[in-house]
C-alpha cells in the first residue's frame, strides 16, 4: 500500500512540475500586461502634450491681448476681449475662468498686465478650473 501510494505522490509531482515548467497561454497573458502598461504611458504623455498645448495657446492669447491693451487708442476691456477671443477660437471659451487686465508700473515704466486663469486640462479637455495661472506685460504706448 505504501508503494502504491508512494508512486501516486511522485506521479502527481512529476504531472505538476511538467505544469509549472510548461509555459503554454503566457504569451497572452504578459501582452496584456505589457500592452496596457504602453498604452498608460502612452495617454500620459498625450495629456502631457495636450496640457503645454493649452498652456501655450492661454499664454499666447495674454501676451496678444496685453499687446493690443497697451495701444494708445484701445482700452483694458478691449485688450481683456481680445484674450478671451483667441482663446475661444482656439481652445474653447468655457476654459477661461478669468481674465484681469489693469495697468501698473511694476517693470520700471508704465505696463499693463494681463493675468488670465483657465482650466487645466487632466483628463482629455477636462480639468481643475483655475488650475492654471498666465500672466503677461506690454509696455503702455502713448501718442505723446
Amino acid at each position: 500500500m505504501r508503494v502504491v501510494l508512494a508512486r501516486a505522490a511522485a506521479g502527481v509531482r512529476a504531472g505538476l512540475a511538467a505544469n509549472l515548467r510548461d509555459e503554454a497561454g503566457a504569451s497572452p497573458v504578459e501582452f496584456v500586461l505589457v500592452g496596457a502598461l504602453l498604452t498608460v504611458l502612452t495617454l500620459g504623455v498625450l495629456q502631457f502634450g495636450l496640457a503645454v498645448y493649452v498652456r501655450n495657446v492661454v499664454h499666447d492669447a495674454a501676451v496678444e491681448g496685453a499687446y493690443h491693451a497697451a495701444l494708445a487708442d484701445t482700452t483694458l476691456a478691449e485688450g481683456a476681449q481680445r484674450t478671451r477671443d483667441i482663446v475661444g477660437r482656439t481652445i474653447g471659451a468655457e476654459y477661461i475662468t478669468d481674465v484681469t487686465v489693469h495697468e501698473t508700473g511694476a517693470l520700471g515704466q508704465p505696463t499693463v498686465e494681463v493675468r488670465v486663469q483657465a482650466t487645466l486640462p487632466l483628463v482629455g479637455l477636462l480639468g481643475a478650473p483655475r488650475g492654471l495661472e498666465v500672466m503677461a506685460h506690454a509696455p503702455v504706448e502713448s501718442f505723446d
